[in-house]
């Protein structure tokens, strides 16, 4: 193939870094980022590195991008295929803006690239790009949503297609792309080796492919998150950023049945691209080698007396060091590199090759709701190696369990998810464990409950069956969408005198405006929580299942409770929305600690 990018476009629009960013408070901006200056910075017998590079003129402050941008490409002997990567380079002489995304976006050919591959589970024919257009495809309530009336592809009617049902979290992708039609298929991959310089740390969600074709590499990203994952570089600041380098990758066989070892083989590459990195043959001195970087190790224990009179391994946990200093700011820090690894079943870890720098230590276990944040800064210099010990992580907990709802792992995997309608199905998501990617579903909650809204009666309902995993408003029979008060319904033998605490662990939020109270909705003096405008994740309308994690604790006095049968509402106040919505993590009443 003498191209494999789509040569009906312009080459501008067919391969291209990009940036979103905007002046402090000011309205979006979107440019191409190219380079002005070319140099060939290595060439030797098995590696060639090149620079496109554009300094920021200080002559010319106006209103032009406040950055300096070097991208790089390099090819090796041996490596069907090139390394990329970007140096951003703020100067202190600069003004301040917010970055809010850049990637690299491979458009390629339409008549050629037609099957996507993601995941093992995640693979499929997909649309034309025509099929997304008037006649052939329905815009739905969603822009990015379409609706397959009249494809090209006749197997595909019916089917919605929107880019956002393939995203992905940065710990669980590596490797995606696409493989051609016959007689010779091709595969185009883009490989991450490494997801140190991606925004958000491991749980953050980024997008992958979508109907073009369009292979994407989200370097640093707002989706699922909001504003609050905005990087501020400040006036005055001097900041600087390697993207990358990520491998775009290209394997090829003539037989048609071995198509699908394509994406074998791919991810076998990126196995072998993780175990190499850091790269050793990158140029520029601000990508630092594995000698210039530092590593620590430590063992987790998590200690909840409530559960366990001794401590427990923090098994499957992540752990992870990050500029933030507050416990679960991970989520939103965007300005410097993260590096995350998963415990064993003992809870231990090491984590290898981090860029010399002073981190906070972070770390959540599913099963325990919260963050855990280490006492101590963590400092790693070049060639260290720091052994930390036993670490022990005390979630937020003041008295024993009177009732959980769900599980805590910061998603809301623990509850119903309803069938999609089959007006509006993705096929790829039929029988998937990820069948929150289909359109539509909140819907669902009307459909399952017309009139009344949802009633949850502790050790009598089933969260997998009878709690819908998104709190959205009803549609009504005139169609507007109303507000909705869930009930959960609890029976206490006895009482405790004190103060007993409700957790509420959220896996995401959509301009929420949520009120609690206990045993009455009618009493201003039985609301016990409220909170306004909450979440900006768009996780509703963008099929996913968790974004921004946050964590309340309420106190609910024991006067206000009662021996015998009790209710809580939760009220998700807001109306007129169909696409904004709670989705709870995880719920658990604790009484106070009787305990001498």
């Amino acid at each position: 193939m003498d191209n494999i990018l789509d040569v009906k476009s312009s080459e501008s629009k067919r391969g291209y870094w990009d940036i979103n960013w905007s002046w402090p408070g000011g309205k979006d901006r979107y440019q191409l980022l190219k380079g002005s200056e070319f140099n060939v910075i290595n060439s030797s017998d098995d590696t060639i590195e090149i620079s496109f590079r554009k300094d920021f003129d200080l002559s010319t402050r106006g209103n032009k991008l406040p950055l300096g941008v070097d991208i790089r490409y390099i090819m090796r002997t041996g490596i069907p295929g090139f390394y990329c990567y970007a140096i951003y380079e703020h100067p202190s002489e600069c003004r301040a803006f917010d970055l809010a995304q850049t990637r690299m976006v491979f458009k390629l050919r339409q008549e050629k690239f037609h099957y996507m591959a993601i995941s093992d589970e995640k693979q499929r024919i997909m649309p034309m790009p025509e099929d997304l257009r008037p006649g052939r495809g329905e815009q739905l309530i969603v822009p990015e949503s379409v609706l397959l009336v009249n494809p090209i592809n006749p197997d595909l009617k019916g089917e919605v297609d929107d880019k956002y049902q393939y995203s992905e979290d940065n710990k669980d992708g590596g490797v995606h792309g696409w493989i051609s039609s016959s007689p010779n298929n091709i595969g185009f991959w883009i490989v991450f080796p490494s997801y140190e310089f991606r925004n958000g740390g491991p749980t953050k969600q980024n997008l992958t492919v979508h109907t073009g074709p369009t292979c994407l590499a989200m370097f640093h990203g707002t989706h699922y998150i909001g504003e609050d994952i905005l990087t501020h570089i400040k006036e005055g600041e001097a900041w600087r950023k390697v993207f990358g380098p990520i491998l775009i990758y290209l394997n090829s066989t003539s037989d048609v049945s071995e198509a699908h070892n394509l994406w074998i083989d791919a991810k076998e590459q990126r196995m072998q691209e993780e175990t190499a990195w850091p790269y050793n043959f990158v140029s520029s001195s601000f990508y630092l080698m594995a000698r210039e970087r530092g590593s620590i190790s430590g063992r987790l224990l998590v200690r909840d007396r409530f559960i366990s009179s001794s401590p427990i391994p923090a098994r499957d946990a992540h752990v992870g060091l990050s500029a933030a200093r507050e416990e679960g700011a991970w989520q939103t820090e965007s300005k410097e590199y993260q590096f995350w690894v998963k415990t064993d079943s003992n809870g231990d870890f090491t984590i290898r090759n981090i860029i010399p720098g002073v981190y906070g230590l972070h770390g959540w276990v599913p099963g325990f709701i919260g963050d855990y944040l280490h006492k101590s800064l963590v400092t790693v210099s070049a060639g260290s190696y720091t052994h930390l010990g036993i670490l022990t992580y005390s979630p937020l907990r003041d008295g024993p369990t009177v009732w959980e709802i769900g599980f805590p792992d910061r998603t809301a995997n623990s509850f119903y998810v309803p069938d999609v309608n089959p007006m509006y199905v993705n096929k790829l998501f039929l029988h998937s464990p990820e069948k929150f990617r289909q359109y539509g579903l909140w819907d669902g909650y009307s459909d399952s409950h017309p009139r009344n809204d949802q009633i949850f009666t502790v050790g009598i309902n089933d969260p997998k069956k009878d709690w819908f995993f998104a709190q959205v408003c009803r549609r009504g029979e005139d169609g507007k969408y109303v507000a909705t008060t869930w009930t959960i319904k609890f029976n206490m033998k006895s009482l405790t005198d004190g103060i007993y605490r409700l957790r509420l662990s959220i896996a995401s939020a959509t301009r929420s405006d949520l009120k609690i109270n206990v045993n009455s909705m009618e009493s201003e003096s039985s609301l016990v929580f409220q909170l306004m405008d909450l979440g900006m994740d768009n996780t509703v309308c963008r099929h996913g299942n968790h974004g921004l994690y946050r964590i309340y604790t309420i106190d609910v006095p024991s006067s206000m409770l009662v021996k015998g049968d009790n209710s809580i509402f939760l009220t998700q106040a807001r109306n007129g929305d169909a696409l904004c919505g709670i989705l709870y993590d995880y719920l658990r009443l604790e009484a106070p600690d009787a305990t001498p």
